[in-house]
């Protein structure tokens, strides 16, 4: 709905804007309290802020030389790159993560239904998904700090995207609809929702998290249903089925594993 109504960039540098006014307040208590800001704190969340920056950019960018269909799938694919890492780096990976992955993915390929070409499009988006998959793994990195500290300086460098406005001299201030938008998706897509990650990431791996986010699709198709009026096929049904199965799955083998 947004996207309708502003550009890539503005969408982006100005929900960065909203998200950060949104937070001073906390971050100004925090330091007048504490009189100090450590360094992990900003350094993780600007990490995971480039990351996540960077997501947004090429998958916006890719999106415009492939399909929405081609896109959701290629994005959901950051589990894949973030099991990788799990399985390379640390031993807790075993045949249920393995298994959820398979499942994952299958459900996946159902919900979003690709197309099998591959363009330019498809790898630029690949690429985003490859920086969502670093943002989850930072942000487990970093988990143990205060989770709307690190959100104020992951949303920052989204900033950086107004740099195109300036220079084109293209930017037109959104209308009053657009910036009610913006700011529900600032507040609270990002501002809540990456609080919550950084905190719920103190519990579950960095592949776990992936498959839990693959529910991402999932509430999209049932807000689409909600709000829009759009059904779901049975093969996506289906999908939606898979994912939450394999997320079930990953859980259960985290908790298993930690009681162990």
């Amino acid at each position: 709905m947004v996207m309708g109504l502003v550009d890539e960039y503005t969408y982006t540098w100005l929900r960065g804007l909203i998200a950060l006014l949104g937070l001073t307040p906390y971050v100004l208590y925090k330091y007048l309290s504490s009189k100090k800001i450590g360094m992990r704190v900003i350094k993780g969340g600007l990490l995971a802020g480039i990351a996540y920056s960077l997501g947004i950019w090429l998958q916006g960018w890719g999106t415009k030389y492939t399909t929405a269909t081609n896109s959701a799938f290629i994005t959901g694919l950051n589990v894949v790159f973030v099991h990788v890492y799990v399985a390379l780096r640390q031993r807790e990976y075993n045949w249920r993560l393995l298994l959820s992955l398979i499942l994952a993915l299958t459900g996946l390929y159902f919900l979003t239904n690709p197309a099998t070409s591959f363009n330019v499009g498809d790898l630029l988006v690949l690429l985003g998904a490859f920086m969502w998959a670093a943002q989850i793994i930072i942000v487990s990195m970093y988990s143990k700090e205060d989770p709307l500290m690190f959100t104020f300086y992951e949303v920052m460098p989204a900033l950086l995207f107004i740099a195109p406005s300036i220079i084109t001299r293209n930017f037109v201030m959104p209308s009053i609809p657009a910036l009610f938008l913006l700011t529900y998706l600032a507040l609270v897509c990002s501002n809540a929702a990456f609080a919550l990650q950084v905190y719920g990431q103190r519990y579950i791996s960095p592949a776990v998290t992936a498959i839990i986010f693959l529910l991402e699709p999932v509430f999209a198709a049932l807000f689409a249903y909600i709000v829009l009026g759009e059904l779901l096929k049975g093969i996506q049904v289906l999908g939606a089925i898979l994912i939450l199965i394999s997320m079930f799955i990953s859980t259960t083998a985290e908790f298993k594993s930690v009681r162990k």
